[in-house]
């Protein structure tokens, strides 16, 4: 076998003593033999030409060795591979499987990395390696995003947000009258009439809020996807591009938004309507009681349908589908992993919430001390909604969607996209897309 350089075989390096060209006793044959180490005297061959017992380990024990090894000196036991462990299967000849066997050279030692590494690291163009994904590398991915391309990212959060919070602080200031509902609400003596008033009011005051910060999130989801699927490939992307990929697409979002919405209320309602009839019917009390048991049953089918359907966006904006098409393919994709699409959602909503709370509250608390009866009466409920307080604390909500739009946005289009890897080996034709030479044409790199 011919070494190559700084592989060479063990106990092939000249012993400590003896001079390089030395050689020992000719064997069977007529050949030099090998030489007799001079640190180890009194030592004779057991048989014709044989330096070596007649019993060796395994090829696979010998580590690659940075320098040629002395007589008698066993290598070290290669580490451990990163992440990987254990032993690959062993093939013809003693080697690994697949890999070929030798101490160098294409398919040898020198091919392992130093030890049983298994397969090389997954190609990663952009904010992910192109493997399926763990929830660690998920919300990094959405993170690295951000600080990636923070200029388009948060350009594309700050417009969204600064729009959809002028919207709705017009709407407050102008149209809603929170602070009267709320104290008809707070008062022990306001009677049964008054206080359905003020449920409707707030309850309408709600919905209009709620409608408008909706809109603003279908946008933001809509541009953030375009932004995020190329930052997967490596690739950046203007808000301009970013609105053009989207734009064909942003009419059926909010269709299967409201759609979505839609399903929900219903399931919720249907749970919701045995107890209303008893309540018309003359037991307010029991019917009361009788519809939040039926909305608490049906609220646990809502929240089962929306996670199946919570990737119809991603797949509704990257394969330009139909409305009913995407939520086919999100219920595809949940199918089998509902647990854990569940779970990395419901983290990224609790993170969302709490870097949003973090920054909203200071404005908040800010925004009552220079309105109306202060802290004191924001705490109780007694303070009224000023220009002042609606200002500032539209300020802090701005700030906050601006980093909140793109953590829920790119967590749920890697989540999509590694879903897609898990069941589709999507990451091919990403690292095509992205121009990785040579991707895949080995063993392949998804899993279930």
């Amino acid at each position: 076998m011919k070494d190559t350089p700084g592989w060479a075989s063990p106990g092939s390096a000249p012993s400590d003593g003896q001079e390089p060209g030395a050689s020992g006793p000719a064997d069977a044959t007529g050949r030099p033999g090998p030489a007799q180490p001079a640190d180890q005297p009194g030592t004779q061959p057991q048989g014709p030409g044989a330096k070596w017992s007649q019993e060796q380990p395994p090829p696979g024990q010998w580590s690659a060795p940075t320098g040629a090894p002395a007589p008698g000196q066993t290598p070290p036991p290669p580490p451990p591979g990163p992440g990987w462990g254990g032993r690959p299967p062993t093939g013809p000849g003693g080697g690994p499987a697949g890999y070929g066997y030798g101490y160098g050279g294409p398919g040898g030692y020198g091919a392992w990395g130093g030890g049983w590494g298994g397969p090389p690291p997954a190609a990663k163009p952009g904010v992910i390696p192109l493997r399926p994904l763990g929830v660690g590398e998920i919300l990094d991915g959405a993170v690295s995003t951000m600080r990636t391309y923070w200029r388009t990212v948060l350009g594309i959060s700050l417009v969204v947000a600064v729009v959809t919070e002028i919207v709705v602080i017009l709407l407050q200031g102008f149209a809603l009258d929170d602070s009267a509902s709320t104290q008809v609400l707070n008062d022990p003596n306001a009677d049964p009439g008054e206080l359905s008033r003020a449920m409707g009011d707030a309850l309408l005051s709600s919905g209009l809020v709620f409608l408008v910060s909706m809109v603003g999130t279908v946008v933001a989801t809509a541009l953030l996807t375009a932004v995020t699927s190329r930052a997967v490939l490596g690739k950046s992307v203007t808000a301009g591009e970013a609105w053009r990929d989207a734009r064909p697409q942003v009419v059926k979002l909010f269709g299967l938004i409201f759609l979505l919405l839609l399903i929900g209320v219903v399931v919720v309602g249907v749970g919701a309507l045995p107890g209303i009839i008893v309540a018309l019917a003359g037991a307010p009390a029991g019917g009361a009681a009788l519809a939040i048991l039926g909305s608490l049953g049906t609220g646990v089918v809502a929240l089962w349908l929306a996670v199946r359907f919570s990737l119809a966006s991603p797949a509704l904006m990257l394969e330009k589908q139909g409305i009913v098409k995407a939520m086919s393919r999100s219920a595809k994709l949940v199918r089998g992993s509902w647990w854990r699409v569940f779970g990395i959602q419901l983290l990224a909503v609790i993170i969302a919430s709490i870097v949003s709370a973090i920054v909203v509250i200071p404005f908040t608390l800010i925004a009552s001390a220079f309105s109306g009866d202060g802290v004191s009466g924001f705490l109780n409920g007694s303070g009224g909604l000023g220009w002042t307080y609606l200002i500032v604390s539209g300020v802090g909500s701005v700030i906050g969607s601006m980093i909140t739009f793109p953590i829920t946005a790119g967590v749920t289009v890697l989540l999509y996209i590694d879903q897609r890897i898990r069941r589709e080996a999507l990451d091919l034709e990403l690292a095509r897309a992205a121009g990785v030479q040579g991707y895949g044409s080995g063993a392949s790199t998804s899993g279930s």
